[in-house]
């Protein structure tokens, strides 16, 4: 089948949940991990479904059918799953990164301001 297959490392985050919701609403396969998560991402994984069972790292959930990782900005070098994934040598992407390769050939527009 051809859904897409991604993997959160550090899904807690709030844009990395918020993205991995989106993804999974949009059909794809999405998994992911994290050390800790708190309100309001682990309730609103928890309500999709994609809160991970045990907090950690867990370089088994790291497979060659995955097709892209997604890494957060808390993940450390030496993560254990992002070792897994460039043994593997899986497609690895930051948020930003992962976000211009799925609108690179779409027009952008971008809304600058403060909250």
């Amino acid at each position: 089948d051809n859904v897409m297959n991604i993997h959160f490392i550090a899904i807690g985050g709030s844009a990395m949940h918020n993205l991995a919701i989106a993804l999974q609403q949009k059909g794809y396969q999405v998994s992911g991990s994290d050390d800790t998560i708190h309100n309001p991402s682990k309730s609103r994984l928890e309500k999709y479904g994609l809160l991970p069972k045990t907090f950690g790292w867990f370089p088994e959930k790291i497979t060659s059918e995955l097709d892209v990782i997604i890494l957060g900005m808390h993940a450390k070098k030496d993560n254990p799953e992002l070792l897994k994934a460039q043994e593997l040598g899986l497609k690895i992407y930051s948020y930003p990164e992962f976000l211009y390769e799925q609108s690179k050939e779409k027009t952008r527009v971008v809304i600058g301001g403060s909250h």
